[in-house]
């Protein structure tokens, strides 16, 4: 019987190949495992401080316009909760808000003695600038004040009372004060004062008080005869040009 001819013996090098190349296979998969790993951890410790950097701004927001709100109606002024006593108007094409918007209602002895309006601006120099606008019940202003805005240090930011006393100039003027044609800053042929330097933020903050002004004065009876259970929302008549 003839014999088998031996099998040809493999180098130790063949043999190492196999070998090599699994390693090489197993690093690759735990360095991807690893990468996968990093980057959903890392996409997870931004969604939190995302979330968390919103939060606090939103905080921030929050106790700058409670602030504000009694900045503008001191609490000896009013007998009522300011931040529980609201009223709900719908979206406006005056205001300029798409969405409902929710105001705060001073009251004395369950009189209205003021409203004040948390509005925004979308035309400052570097985009919104959010307001709060009080309005006393005679039409005039109990005062404005800034509650966020990214407009340019040392030249915008002076609508806020830390850096300026610009915004406190418009507590007690009315639509009739200085007069309707005048609303506007001087640049653009008004009597209000702008910024040395800057005239885009100061016109923003006119232009949108001018508005929360102009709205009280055509739904004023409607707004002034709420009580604390009658607080319905307010529509805008159809068909009104702003």
């Amino acid at each position: 019987m003839p014999q088998k001819a031996p099998e040809p013996q493999k180098s130790d090098a063949q043999n190492e190949e196999p070998a090599a190349e699994t390693t090489l296979l197993q690093s690759v998969v735990r360095s991807s495992i690893g990468l996968g790993i990093f980057a959903i951890v890392t996409a997870g410790v931004i969604a939190v401080t995302q979330i968390s950097t919103q939060e606090s701004i939103a905080e921030n927001i929050r106790q700058s316009q409670t602030r504000s709100l009694y900045e503008i109606l001191p609490a000896d002024q009013i007998d009522n909760d300011l931040l529980s006593d609201t009223l709900t108007l719908e979206a406006s094409p005056i205001l300029g808000n798409k969405e409902p918007l929710q105001i705060y209602v001073g009251r004395k002895a369950g009189t209205t003695v003021a409203l004040l309006f948390p509005v925004s601006n979308p035309n400052g120099y570097s985009g919104n600038i959010d307001m709060l606008v009080g309005v006393k019940r005679n039409g005039e202003l109990a005062g404005v004040r800034v509650l966020n805005h990214k407009e340019t240090p040392g030249l915008g930011d002076k609508v806020e009372t830390a850096k300026s006393d610009w915004i406190l100039g418009f507590t007690g003027m009315s639509l009739e004060n200085p007069g309707p044609d005048a609303w506007k800053v001087k640049k653009d042929g008004g009597q209000i004062d702008q910024f040395t330097g800057a005239t885009i933020t100061p016109r923003a903050v006119v232009n949108q008080t001018r508005a929360v002004l102009e709205y009280f004065a055509k739904h004023k009876d409607r707004l002034l005869e709420t009580t604390p259970a009658n607080t319905e929302i307010l529509q805008e008549t159809a068909g009104h040009q702003q």
